[in-house]
């Protein structure tokens, strides 16, 4: 077994961390400026832009750093929101300009962290978006042309049919608009990474520290089995695994299951066969598949999203063939690692900012986008609570729904819904 064993999520990346340090539990009363609940991308992200502002941070992580959707999702670090128009519709075209500049600036948070930190957490540059058909390809060029537009700080090209076998490996696509500024990287050996940051710049960890209750007031009182924290202001950022801690939060968003397979480490042959340039990709679908290789040059194979808060009763009986469509030469190869986890999804695929009773503020709502959003929602968070509310407000101004009806009705309607979804994906609509 791994040093990290511990997590009880027996992932790759769990079973190839490179950081096991463990946080002490809160215990006793303690006191600070900022108490941040949650110890994901969101939360260690706002508690190293406090702390650089000289806040006095405690943060409270129930399980382990990273032991959420931080620690195990795909490892694509791509920029942007998970529907970048539905974010223009919403805001507007002033807006709209500066919510795009400010997922340019997430990931450079994201790379300004690796660099400034030293973390080692495998990062490699180059995405795929992958058309599945005709109009996907075209909706791939519209992006093309709205970046050359707007003046896109990286280097992309649009490739359209035998011409995107230079970095996929596959005849399953129409096209593919090709990404260096984006990348992908070890998640939870970032996370890990950040949470070291966070404590060498003075911020209080605490893992096995579940939040219990939350008394309200002026100065918030942050309880957990074995201890308090008094503080002027709390983070929320606990995402889908907030369990109904903050009633506030309540039905805004649903948490979905995502699920990921690792291969056998393949030779460089058969690695460079797949994927030549070792992008990371994802398709067009709404209900979408994506996939890169690991620094030991395994095929992490992901997809398979669902609402029903179940997991399937084998994960790799249920990716593998989506995997082999893709890939028909790993046919037969072996499955060495296979996890899931929840996302939490807002109906309209907006991340969620907002305040509650003014000093409790949360950032939410990735819908399966989060590893570059959640480092841009750290730092509005950390403005904001320092008094420079303009640019959290961009967000915290769109009115989000509550799923009707609790969580199991509303899982039920979105199934429903990607029913149909699954239905235009399948026929190209």
């Amino acid at each position: 077994m791994h040093p990290d064993s511990a997590d009880p999520v027996a992932s790759y990346y769990s079973a190839t961390v490179n950081d096991a340090t463990v946080y002490p539990p809160l215990a006793g009363a303690v006191a600070a400026d900022v108490c941040v609940l949650g110890g994901g991308y969101t939360g260690l992200n706002a508690a190293i832009e406090l702390a650089q502002r000289g806040y006095d941070v405690v943060l409270l992580e129930a399980r382990r750093i990273g032991w959420g959707a931080s620690g195990r999702n795909g490892g694509q670090a791509i920029g942007g929101f998970a529907d970048d128009a539905r974010v223009a519709v919403r805001l507007g075209p002033a807006a709209a300009h500066s919510a795009w500049q400010l997922g340019l600036e997430g990931r450079a948070i994201l790379l300004e962290r690796i660099e400034h930190f030293r973390i080692a957490c495998d990062y490699r540059p180059g995405y795929v978006a992958a058309a599945l058909n005709r109009r996907q390809l075209e909706a791939l060029r519209a992006e093309a042309a709205a970046r050359a537009a707007r003046g896109y700080p990286h280097p992309f090209r649009l490739l359209a049919g035998d011409a995107l076998h230079e970095v996929i490996g596959s005849d399953l696509y129409a096209g593919g608009l090709v990404d260096d500024g984006d990348g992908h990287l070890h998640p939870l050996n970032l996370c890990r990474g950040e949470a070291r940051a966070a404590a060498s710049l003075g911020v209080r960890i605490h893992e096995h520290a579940a939040v219990t209750r939350i008394d309200r007031g002026p100065r918030l009182c942050i309880h957990t089995a074995q201890g308090q924290v008094s503080a002027a202001a709390l983070v929320v950022a606990g995402n889908a695994y907030l369990d109904g801690l903050v009633p506030e939060l309540r039905g805004l968003v649903l948490a979905a299951g995502s699920f990921i397979v690792a291969t056998e480490p393949l030779s460089r042959a058969r690695a460079a066969g797949l994927l030549p340039t070792a992008a990371a990709v994802s398709d067009g679908n709404t209900l979408l598949d994506y996939y890169r290789l690991s620094a030991d040059r395994r095929l992490l194979f992901g997809g398979r999203c669902n609402f029903t808060g179940r997991e399937p009763r084998n994960i790799a009986a249920a990716l593998v063939p989506r995997m082999v469509r893709v890939f028909p030469q790993l046919a037969g190869a072996r499955i060495d690692f296979a996890w899931g986890g929840k996302v939490a999804v807002s109906l309209n695929r907006i991340p969620q900012l907002g305040r509650i009773d003014g000093n409790m503020y949360y950032a939410q709502g990735y819908s399966g986008h989060g590893v570059v959003p959640s480092h841009l929602a750290g730092r509005l968070l950390a403005e904001v609570i320092a008094g420079d509310a303009g640019r959290f407000d961009v967000f915290a101004r769109i009115a989000h729904r509550r799923l009707p009806g609790g969580p199991r009705v509303a899982g039920a309607l979105l199934t429903l819904a990607m029913s149909w979804y699954r239905l235009r994906d399948l026929l190209g609509w």
